[in-house]
């Protein structure tokens, strides 16, 4: 089933797949320059990246079928609409045609996203059967190592080229990164497509308890962990204003004498968001049930909240407990990510897993709208506009603990239905 050399197949096409349409996640590097450009406000220019993830989200939920049955046809169709989409952008600023930057951005290459990241996926679980969860984790941590690659490339060629020049630039190399990745991803051989058992019924999948509650628990943990990503550089702003160091520092040289803390985490931050990827992926091979992996994400998530609400007052002892919190919640949120296609192949079988994980990628598409306005709605209405974000912790940690429940419970129901099939 197996024979054949599954890093070419496999492992390597994946990352050529994802690390490009992982740049999704750079948008904060040029959505200012976005606004200026375009004399538009950020909050408008920002649905530019909501739409994105929506449709990454949504037509993930629509292409299980069509990455079931012809996976060279979804590599091709994930290339074609993200470099379209990327380029297309590049064209809308060019012309200052905001409305162009939410089509390109948000609606082609939303669906080049969706598509894209669906597609290795089985690929690698039939080529990897007896360590699904690592070569998972190693594809999908293209995708979240894509920001620490791309970001700094991006602010250089800005400063090189220009914004526009960017978008085109990029685009061409994606499109030599994607089409290699085209060209080599395959199935193993003997593997046949066989719609009597590939097909499954997404009303059937829709019915059952245990798919909305892993739905539940991956909407929650992406919704709390773009909640705090998108607060990183004012909670860190907030904490480390108040140390003696920084005191009579006006706001432009506090801002300039912070800017390298802040990278300095920033990038420390997509290096736990990907050896979660990995880390948490690896360990669910290890473990009876694949959502024991939810239950240590969700119980480390609200330990870390509890943690940076215990120490609101100590300065120093403020500082470290908030770096745990930002790192490992983005432990977590990456691993949440990685160990969702194993713990669907767990309860649903690998031969419907790309119908399966395309429905409940359909919970990023929600989050992606849901996340920020969340945290954004709470620091506005925080009674403490000094340290505002300190209103959104407790938040989130209650939000954790909804998503450990609805993960409990898929361990009960799955146990009971597992029980009645013995």
């Amino acid at each position: 089933m197996t024979k054949g050399n599954r890093w070419t197949s496999a492992i390597i096409p994946a990352l050529l797949i994802h690390i490009p349409i992982g740049t999704v996640y750079c948008w904060s590097v040029f959505k200012q320059l976005i606004a200026d450009r375009l004399h538009a406000s950020p909050a408008s220019v920002e649905w530019g990246f909501s739409l994105a993830i929506f449709f990454l989200g949504m037509s993930a939920a629509f292409a299980g079928p069509m990455v079931e049955k012809n996976i060279r046809k979804s590599a091709l169709v994930s290339m074609i609409c993200f470099v379209v989409g990327f380029a297309g952008t590049g064209v809308s600023i060019a012309l200052n045609f905001l409305p162009g930057v939410f089509i390109c951005y948000g609606v082609i290459m939303g669906v080049g996203l969706g598509v894209g990241y669906l597609t290795p996926v089985k690929n690698l679980m039939l080529w990897f059967a007896d360590n699904k969860g690592l070569a998972t984790g190693i594809a999908v941590a293209g995708f979240g190592l894509a920001k620490a690659i791309a970001s700094p490339v991006m602010e250089f060629l800005i400063g090189a080229v220009g914004l526009v020049a960017m978008f085109y630039i990029l685009a061409a190399v994606y499109a030599v990164m994607m089409l290699i990745g085209f060209l080599l991803i395959k199935r193993p051989a003997g593997w046949v497509y066989d719609p009597a058992t590939s097909h499954v019924s997404r009303r059937s999948i829709l019915r059952k308890p245990v798919f909305w509650g892993i739905w539940i628990a991956f909407y929650i943990n992406i919704t709390c962990g773009l909640a705090l990503i998108s607060q990183e550089k004012d909670i860190l702003h907030d904490v480390l204003k108040a140390f003696p160091q920084y005191a009579g520092l006006s706001p432009t040289e506090f801002a300039a004498a912070i800017a390298g803390v802040i990278g300095l985490v920033l990038a420390v931050d997509s290096v736990f968001n990907t050896a979660g990827r990995v880390g948490f992926s690896t360990l669910s091979d290890h473990l009876k049930r694949r959502e024991t992996v939810y239950q240590v994400i969700f119980i480390m998530s609200i330990a870390v909240c509890v943690l940076q609400m215990a120490v609101n007052s100590i300065d120093n002892a403020l500082l470290w407990a908030v770096l745990a919190m930002l790192f490992l919640v983005n432990a977590g949120y990456g691993g949440g990510f990685s160990t969702l296609p194993v713990l669907l192949d767990q309860h649903f079988g690998t031969k419907t897993v790309s119908t399966t994980h395309g429905l409940t990628l359909s919970a990023w598409a929600f989050a992606g709208l849901s996340g920020n306005q969340l945290a954004a709605f709470v620091v506005a209405h925080a009674p403490d506009q000094v340290h505002r974000y300190a209103a959104l912790i407790p938040v989130l940690a209650g939000l954790f603990t909804v998503g450990l429940i609805s993960i409990s419970l898929v361990t009960y129901f799955g146990g009971r239905r597992e029980v009645r099939e013995a």
